[in-house]
């Protein structure tokens, strides 16, 4: 049998609409032509006209709305990998992000942070809430496991925390980095709400933070750069910095922070011994 090439878009619906059973919801066996659902009951699950539909399988009607595409995908059960495959090949960009949120990190996304002792590691929300780290970063940049859930917030660390701002080697400008970053990776994971009140927060309690965020300025979430700490037991040390998107989990981000010397992992890792010992 060919491949169809031309109606990417008919043959995905077609493909998934013909996996689903029938009884499945609710729908009547009786004598079907083809397995699966028919074009009528995929559009009545979908809420749109059934002309609508099967223009769009036929290749014909024009490019579908956002909506429509979110509706069919409800209607077909779409995974979220096959919802974005939807968008894709009916408007040839991505589905707006849905939000979700976020306490904690499957074991194996544990486990990829442990094995990279000694250099610190979080994983953090579109918010930047931080949800998992190792020891490293505990040792490091903040004992997340001896703070209250709702202070594990980079950007309340960074505003609120004197020991946090202390800790850093040019407080200003990192302020403003990451004040920058945290507006793009916000905007991008889709979480307006979430992102309403935490700025609002920060506004209230926070006088710098205010005028940092009127600024409107705009760094790039996912980069790299360098960060210098004072460390209470080590003193002064260097860190290069990469961010990383995490693959399938849009609302989450993960930092890595590599010593620049070698001689700075010694001393990172000597306090994470220390601390193991107490």
């Amino acid at each position: 049998m060919p491949v169809e090439t031309t109606n990417k878009l008919g043959t995905f619906l077609r493909d998934r609409r013909m996996r689903l059973d029938p009884t499945a919801f609710g729908f009547a066996t009786g004598r079907r032509r083809t397995q699966g659902l028919r074009r009528e009951e995929v559009a009545q699950r979908a809420n749109i006209s059934p002309t609508w539909y099967t223009w769009l399988e036929q290749g014909r009607g024009g490019a579908p709305s956002a909506d429509v595409l979110n509706r069919i995908a409800t209607g077909l059960m779409l995974t979220e990998p096959e919802r974005e495959h939807l968008f894709m090949l009916g408007l040839g960009r991505p589905p707006e992000v849905r939000y979700k949120s976020v306490d904690s990190v499957t074991p194996r996304l544990q486990r990829v942070l442990d094995a990279l002792d000694p250099s610190p590691a979080i994983i953090k929300t579109a918010t930047w809430d931080v949800v998992a780290w190792n020891r490293a970063a505990a040792a490091m940049l903040t004992d997340y496991s001896k703070l209250p859930r709702e202070q594990r917030n980079i950007l309340r660390l960074m505003f609120g925390n004197p020991r946090v701002r202390h800790a850093q080697d040019d407080w200003q400008s990192v302020a403003r980095f990451v004040v920058g970053s945290f507006r793009a990776d916000a905007v991008r994971a889709g979480a307006d709400a979430e992102v309403t009140e935490l700025v609002e927060e920060l506004s209230r309690t926070s006088p710098e933070f205010a005028a940092l965020w009127r600024d409107n300025d705009v760094v790039p979430a996912h980069g790299e750069g360098v960060k210098r700490l004072r460390h209470p037991e080590i003193g002064l040390i260097e860190l290069e910095f990469s961010v990383f998107a995490v693959d399938g989990r849009p609302e989450l981000g993960m930092i890595v922070y590599n010593p620049v010397a070698q001689s700075d992992a010694e001393r990172i890792r000597s306090v994470i011994e220390s601390r193991a010992g107490q």
